[in-house]
């Protein structure tokens, strides 16, 4: 996807109530980023906040105008829901994440936009190798990690690091939504963009308020990685998951009644004493229920390939090259 744009960097925060935080944070920007000679905006996405944060954001856009702007919820949707519409809104063609609670420092913005301009990544992820979080946060955050890796073959360390930096076409070629702006590397990467690096980044102490998430998001991150996956996979080929399922149910119901009848016969013309009829057996029961639920996944394959293919859209990832 080619992507023109005239800023060269985008820097987008999503926040939730961190009113005490938003000016030494956008000051230290302002400090950071106009000695690299850029062209850039800082774009604030309130999700929702119950304290002054959108006012706060209005006086610095006031103040700073052209530079910092602002999007604000009317309820709060989430960390994922702040930064879609982020992406959606951000015009620079490098575009820089990262969280307003200072715990992340703009000192990072330099290098991790030579990263992306360079040529030499389409995305960057941080790395937080030295956090100052509680353990009832670091060792879930761990295992986390671990389990992502696993299933995405994507070898970073810190896929939920709020400090990220990408290429503007890969924050204009993916949605995300729900809690998946943990998998933001694995949505990339099974979207098409191969170039995926990580960079360690400094993770400072919290200054200000407290951590606006609990120990739930870890179950509800593991539920939108299984729908990542299937949905990856298989959106355009459902038959290929349910319909595999179904006929391999099908296969074992089919070959366990036939065998449940054929003892019978067998013992029948053998003249052998004949123990209990078929209906009487447990697994003649569950063969069947195989066989049911065989039909029902064929079945449901048959639909979703229908639906995939009635509401098909041209949303491949492309390169080309022109000439006049």
């Amino acid at each position: 996807m080619v992507v023109e744009s005239d800023l060269d960097l985008s820097l987008v925060i999503p926040l939730y109530n961190e009113e005490e935080s938003l000016t030494e944070l956008s000051e230290w920007i302002l400090r950071v980023v106009p000695a690299l000679g850029l062209k850039f905006e800082i774009l604030f996405v309130d999700d929702g906040s119950t304290d002054q944060s959108w006012e706060v954001i209005q006086k610095l856009s006031s103040k700073y105008p052209g530079i910092v702007k602002g999007i604000s919820f009317k309820r709060n949707y989430g960390k994922s829901a702040a930064l879609n519409t982020g992406f959606k809104a951000c015009k620079g063609r490098v575009v820089i994440t990262m969280d307003a609670d200072l715990q992340d420092s703009p000192d990072e913005i330099p290098e991790l936009f030579r990263m992306i301009d360079s040529g030499e990544f389409e995305l960057v992820s941080g790395w937080k190798k030295k956090r100052y979080d509680p353990i009832s946060k670091t060792i879930p955050t761990k295992l986390f990690n671990a389990v992502t890796r696993y299933i995405s073959e994507l070898q970073l360390h810190d896929f939920n690091c709020g400090v990220k930096a990408y290429h503007i076409s890969v924050v204009k070629s993916i949605e995300i939504y729900g809690e998946m702006h943990r998998y933001i590397p694995v949505i990339a990467k099974w979207t098409g963009f191969r170039k995926i690096g990580e960079k360690v980044v400094e993770h400072r102490a919290r200054k200000y308020g407290y951590t606006k998430f609990g120990l739930e998001r870890f179950i509800y991150g593991f539920l939108d990685l299984l729908s990542i996956t299937f949905v990856s996979k298989f959106r355009r080929r459902p038959m290929h998951f349910f319909g595999a399922m179904g006929i391999f149910s099908f296969l074992i119901g089919t070959i366990i009644t036939l065998w449940v009848v054929a003892e019978k016969i067998y013992l029948v013309f053998s003249k052998e004493p004949v123990e209990r009829q078929i209906t009487d057996q447990p697994l003649f029961f569950l063969a069947l229920v195989a066989v049911v639920v065989g039909v029902q996944l064929f079945m449901a394959g048959f639909i979703g390939e229908m639906l995939a293919r009635s509401s098909h859209r041209n949303d491949y990832l492309i390169k080309a090259t022109t000439s006049e």
